[in-house]
């Protein structure tokens, strides 16, 4: 169509890049925005003019639909090749239980999965017709797949984007999906990481669906053995999330106060260990509540540091973020006033909006609006921990980070010390992951989930036991 159009006119703009040029400005958009790019691309100035403009008219719209004539004319003609594995792996993930949404920015999407047999295959269908009737910005903006999550009753931080086109690499990542990952068949793999994706693959047969949950993970009690020999003559350096872990979960995290059997086993154990507490809560709270001295303190997931002998955030650009915060803190404020219960906290480099006392019944509300404020804050990201949402600065930072960074800062070679680290929200699975291999991961849950940790403890109760048992071992943090 362009290349057409470029020969009426006689023009000396560079042809048509079906590779390059589709990626870049026509993958993944609605169809008048993609022809909008294809043409400024090339410093065309058409008028926009109207969605019903005769195909072939020199408008933006016109040319799009010619576009669309031509595409409709060789849909009845070739039909559509369908990617085998992908359909394989939709299939075994569908037998698997897993929900499965179909998103797009293209008014054709019910044609083509028609053409193509594989209607069946999706539980729910976002696309041009739905984003347009709903007012949805198309890509890079997240929300044809927010509103994909949604209408599968799956909050996005729970569900896996796969895509091809760089605006969708870029409307995942801005959607605070768990997993971006890009497609790519046409080898431009360090455009797809640059434009957010997490993992890539080529060809689905490179992925597997297993269920990972450690239903057998043993009790940290009854292997205390096994750790301390995976340990040998190396000194252990204890790691310990607040919340879910040194003490249960309250509905009021102001009440959450540490039991003065666990705090008697703190002060003991620092004389025996390098002790660290990592808390999502902020640095001065999480300080002022344990209030122990030999204790290194970590606040908001590992950004704020002290303790240690620089006694300061590992991460002074994290002051870069704090506009990106207020303006962001300010809109949670403001749109969440409506919904009773829920609480914003705000703490230097994070932003908490806690739902344990939200009513059932507004809790798509709330999610819509947490995710509405992610999309519009692109120097932030969204993560989820137990009834909470939190907005972050957007770098390669977190708790296992903090973890390695505590030890460095206290000369503590990682190769010469066993880190052991103990937590029991999602948030802690960072550094389980960053530990694996290196270190000793205890997860605390009643209930088993998917995990990285290496061993499990129930509550914080067995989390004290534990602690005591270490304490019996006598190591010396000295040796």
């Amino acid at each position: 169509m362009f290349d057409e159009y470029r020969n009426t006119k006689n023009g000396e703009w560079p042809p048509f890049d079906p590779d390059a040029d589709y990626r870049r400005y026509v993958d993944g958009k609605p169809r008048y925005e993609g022809m909008k790019s294809i043409l400024d691309s090339r410093e065309i100035d058409l008028p926009y003019s109207d969605r019903d403009d005769r195909p072939g008219k020199e408008t933006i719209c016109g040319l799009g639909n010619l576009k669309n004539e031509i595409f409709h004319t060789l849909l009845r003609k070739s039909g559509v090749e369908v990617y085998g594995p992908a359909v394989q792996f939709l299939r075994k993930a569908r037998q698997n239980d897993f929900k499965t949404a179909v998103v797009s920015s293209s008014k054709n999407c019910s044609a083509v999965l028609k053409f193509a047999g594989i209607e069946g295959l999706f539980d729910v269908k976002v696309d041009g017709v739905i984003a347009h009737n709903l007012d949805l910005s198309g890509k890079p903006s997240p929300d044809i797949f927010i509103e994909g999550a949604s209408r599968l009753d799956v909050q996005p931080e729970k569900a896996v984007v796969f895509e091809d086109a760089l605006s969708g690499m870029a409307a995942g990542r801005r959607g605070g999906f768990a997993l971006v990952v890009g497609m790519d068949r046409t080898y431009h793999k360090k455009e797809l990481q640059d434009n957010g994706a997490d993992a890539i693959i080529e060809d689905f047969n490179e992925i597997m669906i297993e269920n990972n949950t450690k239903d057998s993970i043993s009790s940290a009690l009854q292997s205390i053995d096994e750790i301390l020999d995976v340990s040998g003559d190396k000194p252990i350096a204890v790691f310990l999330d607040y919340d879910g872990t040194l003490t249960p979960i309250v509905d009021d995290p102001a009440k959450a106060l540490l039991p003065s059997s666990m705090k008697e086993t703190l002060r003991e154990l620092t004389r025996h260990f390098i002790v660290a507490i990592i808390s999502g809560r902020a640095l001065e709270d999480v300080r002022n509540l344990v209030n122990i001295k030999g204790i290194i303190y970590a606040g908001s997931h590992g950004f704020e540091i002290s303790g240690t002998e620089a006694d300061q955030t590992p991460f002074q650009k994290g002051e870069d973020f704090l506009p990106s915060l207020d303006k962001a803190e300010q809109m949670l404020r403001e749109k969440l006033e409506f919904i009773s219960d829920a609480v914003v906290e705000r703490k230097k480099y994070s932003i908490a909006v806690h739902y344990r006392k939200v009513p059932e019944d507004k809790m798509k509300d709330l999610v819509r609006v947490v995710n509405a404020v992610a999309a519009e804050s692109p120097k932030l990201r969204k993560s989820q921990g137990k009834k909470i949402y939190e907005l972050q600065p957007d770098i390669d930072w977190h708790k296992g980070k903090a973890l390695f960074h505590i030890l460095d800062s206290v000369e503590a070679d990682p190769s010469r010390v066993i880190p052991l680290y103990m937590g029991d929200d999602t948030t802690d699975e960072d550094a389980f992951k960053s530990l694996s291999g290196r270190g000793v991961g205890i997860v605390v849950m009643e209930q088993s989930r998917a995990t990285a940790a290496d061993y499990q403890l129930k509550n914080s109760n067995e989390v004290e036991t534990f602690l005591r048992m270490l304490i019996a071992s006598k190591p010396n943090k000295n040796d």
